[in-house]
Order: structure tokens, then C-alpha cells, then sequence
């Protein structure tokens, strides 16, 4: 089946990567970041809509699924946790009102792992609440991406509602597949002349005196700088890169720091977007700290792949059996 998307709070088409990878065609995309719109019209040839309050749904064409990164701002750990107080909280009823109007099959939402405890949980379930009253059956997991083939550790929580009315079987999230892909599978070639103002020389660098000769999927700490708090650890590239980070403080925020070739760097946009698992043509906004986070908002394009593949099989399953 060939399906219709939109892609809301679209950042650089993370959801449109994964979607439009497994054959389905983006027909309106909104999101108000003016860096946002200059990388998703460089990559997908088209502007995307900006402040989505302002958007008359019967203006959207009509689309099977409604995808979403709502913006986590309001219910991080790093944000300010004000939740549904917050204006930027309100835009999940901005989604509402979207679906409440087209009547999408599937709603594929993402947001950060602290939604989940937020506001003691009543965050979530006013959430799940809002869902289910506007017709929907909802599934959620927190998945890391370290399991689903990337090399990063990125723990995110997933949304799939589907509609009550299609009858539909219940949903159940992918299992992981643990591939062998780690950090160094993915650097520039050491000798990049784009990686020299990556490297990171301190005094205070303490690195352990034995280094890890084996590959394994999850960020391997070995050393540190300054206190070693948070943008001050060093890691192997024999294991995963540290979660992408659209902000953060210390010298390695944003990308964390990683040994590579007998010298300390912090990564290059170019493999943060492999990281990421974005095509080898994605066009990079000009600006490397907006590359960071750009990416740092982002969803990995490899886990939201492998989740709407399981939603596919749950639609076709209804096709089989109307046959």
C-alpha cells in the first residue's frame, strides 16, 4: 500500500526519511524554525508551513497517517517542565485538531523518554486520554536506538494510534535487532581536513589504561576531562556514540567526545547525520552549530523505519482479511 503523510514539527524530515523510504508520499509538512525550513526545502524541494495554530486544516490534503516529533521542550528533563502550562505543550492539540478534522488511519508520534514520568505521570495519561477520546486505539514504548541499527544511544518514546473504528489488531512494537554497528563503522577517514577543529587537546585528560578491543552496542566510557560531569566524558568508538544533543553545556556538548586515531574529538556533522541514519545525500544546513542541533531534535530514521514497517503489517493484515 502506497500511503499519504504529513509530516507536523517536520525539523529536517527525519519521519519523511523513514516514510518516504518505505514507498509512501509527504503531502504537507509544517514547522515554524526558519533553519528547519531552509534545510527541509534543500533536501525535499518544498517550504515547509510555518506556525501550525495558524493553519486552516481544510486547506491540508487529505493523507492516511499524521507523523509528529511534538516538541519535547516542555516535558524534558533539560526543559522546564511546565508540561500542558507551557504553550509549546498545547501544540499536541494542535495535532488533534488535525486528526479530529481528516480522520487519519495512524497517528506516529515521538517525544522525549521524560514524558513518561512528567508531571508524575499525569502528563502522560491526560495524553493517552486526549487520544483515546478522539477515536483512537494507542500503543506506546520507549525504545533505544542502540538495539534498531544506530550507533547512539537514543532513548525515545513512541506514540502508534490507531483508528478505533477500522477494526484494526492490536499494535505491537518492533523487536530489536541488535545489529553490529558501532561508532568507528561510521568516522571520516582520520586524515579529513574538516576534523581539525574538532580535536580537543586539555592537560586535565585522564584516559584508563586499558582500552576496549571489542565491539559492543552502547556508549564505552574511558575517560574524562575537567570533573567528568556531563560534555566532559571521553568514549571508544568501539562502542556508541552518547545521544545527540541539540544543547548542553561542556566542552564535548552536543556530540560527546570520542578517541579516534590517537586524538580526542568531538564528531563532525557529516557523521553525526550518519549517526542519525539520514541518506548519504542529505544536504547539511551551512552552519555547523545548527547542523548539531538540527540532528540533536531529530528521530532516527532507522528506529521510526523499523516501527512503521510494524504498522504497515498491522494494515495489511485488514486488507487481507477484507479479501
Amino acid at each position: 500500500m502506497s500511503m499519504r503523510f504529513i509530516d507536523l514539527f517536520c525539523g529536517i524530515g527525519g519521519f519523511r526519511q523513514a516514510l518516504e523510504g518505505c514507498g509512501h508520499t509527504c503531502v504537507f509538512s509544517s514547522d515554524w524554525d526558519k533553519d528547519a525550513q531552509f534545510s527541509y526545502f534543500q533536501n525535499y524541494g518544498e517550504r515547509p508551513v510555518g506556525d501550525l495554530t495558524e493553519v486552516n486544516v481544510s486547506e491540508v490534503p487529505e493523507y492516511e497517517v499524521l507523523c509528529g516529533g511534538f516538541p519535547c521542550q516542555p516535558f524534558s528533563i533539560s526543559g522546564n517542565q511546565e508540561g500542558f502550562d507551557d504553550a509549546r505543550g498545547t501544540l499536541l492539540h494542535e495535532i488533534l485538531r488535525m486528526a479530529r478534522h481528516h480522520r487519519p488511519s495512524v497517528l506516529f508520534l515521538e517525544n522525549v523518554k521524560n514524558y513518561l514520568s512528567h508531571d508524575k505521570g499525569r502528563t502522560l495519561a491526560t495524553t493517552v486520554r486526549l487520544l483515546e477520546r478522539a477515536g483512537y486505539a494507542v500503543s506506546y514504548q520507549v525504545l533505544n536506538a542502540s538495539r534498531f541499527g544506530v550507533a547512539q544511544k537514543r532513548e525515545r518514546l513512541y506514540f502508534v494510534c490507531l483508528r478505533r473504528d477500522l477494526g484494526l489488531k492490536d499494535f505491537c512494537f518492533p523487536e530489536p535487532t541488535d545489529d553490529d554497528l558501532v561508532l568507528e563503522d561510521l568516522l571520516l577517514p582520520a586524515e579529513d581536513p574538516r576534523l581539525g577543529d574538532l580535536v580537543i587537546e586539555r592537560s586535565d585528560l585522564r584516559l584508563s589504561s586499558e582500552l576496549p578491543t571489542q565491539r559492543e552496542n552502547r556508549p564505552l566510557r574511558i575517560g574524562t576531562v575537567g570533573k567528568g560531569g556531563q560534555g566532559e566524558r571521553v568514549y571508544s568508538p568501539k562502542g556508541h556514540a552518547i545521544t545527540l544533543s541539540a544543547y548542553g553545556g561542556g566542552i564535548g556538548a552536543k556530540t560527546g567526545m570520542y578517541l579516534v586515531e590517537d586524538r580526542v574529538r568531538r564528531l563532525h556533522p557529516e557523521e553525526c547525520r550518519r549517526i542519525m541514519g539520514f541518506a548519504e545525500d542529505f544536504r547539511l544546513h551551512p552552519r555547523q552549530n545548527v547542523c548539531y542541533r538540527q540532528f540533536g531534535n531529530s528521530v532516527a530514521v532507522p528506529v521510526v523505519k523499523r516501527i512503521f514497517q510494524a504498522i504497515e503489517r498491522v494494515l495489511d493484515s485488514k486488507t487481507l482479511q477484507a479479501a
